[in-house]
C-alpha cells in the first residue's frame, strides 16, 4: 500500500509545478521567476524545515546553487568558449562550416548536426557544445541563418549523440554503474550503439526540417550591419593571379563586394581598388586578397602599441556632426591618422546606394559630408580623443579585432581542458600507464584560469561571457532538484508509478519508464532522474520475469531525453543566451522529439531483446 506523501514532498511538487507553469507562460523574465522560486524555498524551510535539519539548513538548499559546481562548470566553459571567440580561434572551422551554409543553409545546418551527433559519441556532452557555439555564433553574425534555428537543433543533436555510448555523458556512466552494483552483468561501451543510431535516422530530419520551423527568428539585425562602406583596397602582389585578371580577383571575395571605378587592363601590385560593401565583407575581401583597408603604417602602429599596451583593438562607427572640422576634407588631408594613431576603413553616407558613386571620391581620396559614417580602428582611448575633438559620434556595436596571435593558446587550452575531462590526464605508477580522468568541473575551471593567466581572456572582459539570466536560472533549477530529492517527492513519486507498471505489457512498460525518468530529468536532474530510476527499472524487471538490461537502458536513455525545458541539462542552458530563446521555446520545439524518441526508442527495445 502506497502511503501518502509528506507535507514537503506535495510542497516541494507544487513549487515544481508552479515554476513550471510561470516559466511557460512568458508573462515575467525567467530571472524574476527564478528568484522568487529560490525565496520560496529558502522562507519556506526555514519556518518549516525538513524532518531532522535545522532552520538555516534550508537556507543552504535555496542558496546552494549558486556555489554548486554545476553551475561553476556552466561559468568556466563560457569563459573558455569567450576566449575561442576574441582569438579568433575557431575561425579556419567556422570559414569551412560557412562555406556548405553559403553553398546551402539547409546542407549547412545538416553537416553541423551530423558532426555534432558524432563527436559527442566520444566526447562528452558540454565540451563539444561548448566548441560549436562560437562556430554557429559567427556563421548567425554572417547572416546565412539565425542562430536561434541552430543552436536549438544542433544542442539535441548532442544529447542524443551523447546517449549512444555509456562513455557519451557522466550520466550514462552513472546509470551502468548503478545497474552493475545492483547486480546486472556490465554494460559494453558499444553494447547500445545501433539501438541509438536508428533513432537517429528519425531524429536527425525532424532536427533538420521540422524543429528550426518551429522556433522563431531571435536574431536582433542592427542597423550597422546593413551598412554600406566605401573604401580602397590596398591588394598584396602575391594575391593577384599572373594573368592579373579582375574577373578571377572576383572569384576570392564574398558576396556583396562591390567594384566601383573598374581599371583599364590587368591589375597591378599594390594597386588601389575602390570598393564597398559591410564590414564584414570588406575584412573578408582584405584577408582574401591578403590586401588593407588603410595605409600600412598606421596599422602596424596601431598593432605595436596594442601589444605594449596590452589593450584590445577596437572597430567602430562614428557620425560626422555639423561641428566636425573633417566636413570638406579628404581622408589624407585630414591627417586624422597622424593626429590620433587611428585608421578609417571605409566611409559610409546613408543617402548613397551601394554601388553608387558620383561625386564620392575625389582624386584618389574619399572627401568627408556631415552626416558621414566612418568605419574606424584603433585603441579605445585613441578613439575617444578622436571622437572627442573632432566632432564625431559615437554609435552602439563597437567591436574588438580578434587576438589572433593568441588563436592557437587558446585552442590549445580548450583542447587541453576536453581531453582531460574525456581521456583523461596521462599518469604513470608502479604499474605502468594510468590515466586519470579529471571531472568536467576541475577541468573547465583549469581551462578558464589559463585562458585569463595567458591573457585569452581579460578578467574585465568576463561580465560579456556570463549571463545573470543563466545564472539564476541555473541556481533556482539546482534547488528545486534539490528539495524534490531531500523532501522524499522523488523517491515517493518512484513508488507511485512503480505499482502501476506490473499490469502493462514490455513495451508499454519500457515507454511509461522511460517517460517517467524523462518528466524527472526535465524537472529535477540527469543524476536524480539516474539514482532513482535505475534501482525502479531494475525491481520491476525482476517482479515482471523480464530482462532487465532493456528496461535499465530505458532509464538510461530517458535520462538523455533533456529537451523540453531549460534546466534538464547544462547545455540547454549554454545556448540559452546565445539564442535568444525563452522557456517555452524549449517546450515547443523539444515536447515533440521527447514524444517522438520515447516512442521509437520504446519500439526499438522490444525488437532488439525480443520481448
Amino acid at each position: 500500500m502506497l502511503e501518502a506523501p509528506s507535507y514537503h514532498a506535495i510542497a516541494a511538487m507544487a513549487v515544481t509545478i508552479a515554476m513550471f507553469i510561470a516559466f511557460a507562460r512568458g508573462r515575467y523574465p525567467e530571472e524574476i521567476i527564478s528568484l522568487i522560486t529560490i525565496a520560496v524555498i529558502g522562507v519556506g524551510l526555514y519556518f518549516a524545515p525538513l524532518e531532522g535539519s535545522k532552520p538555516t539548513d534550508g537556507l543552504a538548499i535555496a542558496f546552494g546553487g549558486f556555489g554548486h559546481s554545476a553551475l561553476i562548470t556552466i561559468c568556466a566553459l563560457m569563459i573558455m568558449g569567450r576566449g575561442l571567440v576574441v582569438t579568433g580561434a575557431l575561425e579556419p572551422f567556422a570559414r569551412v562550416l560557412e562555406g556548405v551554409f553559403r553553398v546551402n543553409p539547409q546542407s549547412g545546418l545538416l553537416t553541423a548536426l551530423l558532426v555534432a551527433f558524432i563527436l559527442s559519441m566520444f566526447v562528452n556532452d558540454t565540451p563539444v557544445m561548448v566548441l560549436l557555439i562560437p562556430i554557429i555564433v559567427a556563421i548567425a553574425a554572417k547572416g546565412l541563418m539565425p542562430s536561434s534555428k541552430i543552436l536549438m537543433p544542433v544542442n539535441a543533436a548532442v544529447l542524443l549523440g551523447g546517449m549512444a555510448t555509456t562513455i557519451g555523458t557522466s550520466t550514462n556512466i552513472l546509470v551502468v554503474t548503478i545497474a552493475a552494483d545492483i547486480g546486472m552483468k556490465p554494460i559494453g561501451v558499444f553494447q547500445f550503439t545501433p539501438i541509438v543510431l536508428i533513432a537517429g535516422l528519425v531524429a536527425i530530419p525532424y532536427l533538420w526540417l521540422v524543429m528550426p520551423r518551429m522556433l522563431r527568428d531571435n536574431s536582433v539585425t542592427a542597423d550597422n550591419a546593413r551598412r554600406i562602406f566605401h573604401t580602397r583596397l590596398r591588394v598584396a602582389a602575391d594575391s593577384l593571379p599572373a594573368s592579373g585578371d579582375l574577373a578571377e580577383v572576383r572569384g576570392k571575395l564574398p558576396e556583396g563586394i562591390t567594384f566601383l571605378d573598374i581599371p583599364a587592363g590587368p591589375l597591378q601590385p599594390d594597386q588601389r581598388l575602390h570598393i564597398s560593401g559591410t564590414h564584414e565583407a570588406l575584412e573578408e575581401a582584405a584577408r582574401a586578397l591578403k590586401g588593407q583597408l588603410a595605409p600600412g603604417w598606421v596599422l602596424d602602429r596601431i598593432r605595436r602599441i596594442s601589444r605594449s599596451r596590452g589593450e584590445d583593438i577596437v572597430v567602430m562607427e562614428m557620425t560626422v556632426t555639423a561641428e566636425s572640422r573633417l566636413i570638406g576634407r579628404t581622408l589624407a588631408s585630414s591627417a586624422i591618422a597622424d593626429l590620433y594613431g587611428v585608421a578609417v576603413l571605409g566611409i559610409h553616407r546613408p543617402d548613397r546606394l551601394p554601388g553608387e558613386r558620383d561625386a564620392y571620391a575625389e582624386g584618389d581620396d574619399f572627401r568627408i559630408r556631415g552626416g558621414d559614417v566612418l568605419l574606424v580602428m584603433g585603441i579605445e582611448e585613441d578613439l575617444r580623443n578622436f571622437a572627442g575633438n573632432d566632432g564625431l559620434l559615437r554609435l552602439e556595436g563597437a567591436r574588438e579585432l580578434p587576438r589572433r596571435s593568441k588563436a592557437v593558446l587558446a585552442g590549445a587550452i580548450m583542447l587541453g581542458a576536453i581531453a582531460t575531462a574525456s581521456l583523461g590526464l596521462p599518469w604513470f605508477d608502479g604499474s605502468g600507464y594510468a590515466p586519470i580522468k579529471l571531472p568536467i568541473a576541475i577541468s573547465a575551471l583549469a581551462g578558464a584560469i589559463a585562458m585569463f593567466v595567458t591573457g585569452c581572456v581579460k578578467f574585465d572582459r568576463v561580465g560579456r561571457a556570463l549571463s545573470a539570466k543563466v545564472i539564476v536560472l541555473i541556481a533556482a533549477s539546482l534547488a528545486i532538484g534539490r528539495v524534490i530529492d531531500e523532501s522524499g517527492a522523488a523517491e515517493w513519486l518512484g513508488q507511485a508509478f512503480s505499482l502501476g507498471l506490473v499490469y502493462l505489457p514490455p513495451a508499454l512498460v519500457l515507454a511509461a519508464i522511460m517517460l517517467f525518468v524523462t518528466l524527472v530529468t526535465n524537472f529535477a536532474s540527469n543524476a536524480t532522474a539516474a539514482t532513482i530510476g535505475t534501482p525502479i527499472a531494475y525491481s520491476i524487471a525482476m517482479q515482471l520475469g523480464l530482462p532487465p538490461e532493456p528496461l535499465v537502458l530505458a532509464v538510461l536513455f530517458g535520462c538523455n531525453l533533456s529537451f523540453a525545458t531549460p534546466i534538464a541539462y547544462q547545455t540547454n542552458l549554454l545556448i540559452m543566451s546565445e539564442g535568444g530563446y525563452e522557456f517555452g521555446d524549449y517546450v515547443r520545439a523539444g515536447a515533440p522529439l521527447v514524444a517522438l524518441m520515447v516512442a521509437v526508442l520504446s519500439v526499438l527495445l522490444v525488437l532488439a531483446y525480443g520481448l
